[in-house]
């Protein structure tokens, strides 16, 4: 079967589809091809039950005459620009076009809001990981973690990497003070698996 992948929603004929994987099935007539975007990929040639309720969307395409023939059914993406394509298929002296569309004016806006908003706690938490697990400046991914523990105050797994921090660091006592903190919420979450690295790690360092 062929397939395509959108990974993100967009809008084809009057209606949207689901970001996902779907079959396309054509029925061609003389003036007009009907495709279907069916959501059972596996399989190969036209399932031999059709499922109506697996037809995410059907779009009625003008047929336009080619003069060079194509011998095997082709598909191309045509006619591409900032919001969308079409999607070409050629067949003998035969072209249709789906033209499709992607939010790509809201997706920027949400990538902007998310921007000027500033990181998140989770991306201070990550930067902060990558220097300690990369041996890299410790003094900025304690300021990094930091940041990341002051907007997630129940985030047991993130005082966790803080306390790792601040040992490497020599801050022992720190590091104490954020693995106990990381105990009692890793206990309140029933996360035995946290519960043993803290105590772990506070019995190395004698706080236990």
């Amino acid at each position: 079967r062929t397939t395509i992948t959108f990974d993100t929603d967009i809008m084809v004929g009057d209606g949207s589809l689901k970001a996902g994987s779907y079959a396309i099935f054509t029925k061609p007539s003389a003036t007009s091809w009907d495709v279907y975007f069916y959501t059972e990929t596996g399989g190969g040639g036209t399932p031999q039950e059709w499922d109506e309720s697996k037809v995410a969307a059907m779009v009625r395409a003008e047929v336009m005459s080619m003069e060079m023939p194509v011998e095997t059914f082709t598909i191309t993406l045509d006619d591409l620009h900032s919001s969308g394509a079409t999607l070409g298929m050629l067949w003998e002296n035969t072209y249709v076009g789906v033209p499709f569309t992607v939010p790509s004016k809201e997706m920027t806006m949400k990538s902007i809001e998310s921007v000027m908003a500033g990181p998140s706690g989770n991306d201070y938490f990550a930067a902060a990981t990558f220097y300690y697990d990369q041996g890299m400046d410790l003094n900025k991914a304690k300021e990094w973690i930091d940041k990341a523990v002051a907007m997630n105050s129940n985030a047991f797994w993130m005082m966790r990497t803080q306390s790792l921090i601040y040992a490497k660091m020599g801050n022992k006592k720190g590091a104490i003070e954020a693995a106990k903190k990381s105990l009692v919420a890793a206990k309140a979450a029933n996360n035995a698996d946290y519960v043993k690295l803290n105590e772990d790690s506070l019995k190395e360092w004698g706080a236990m």
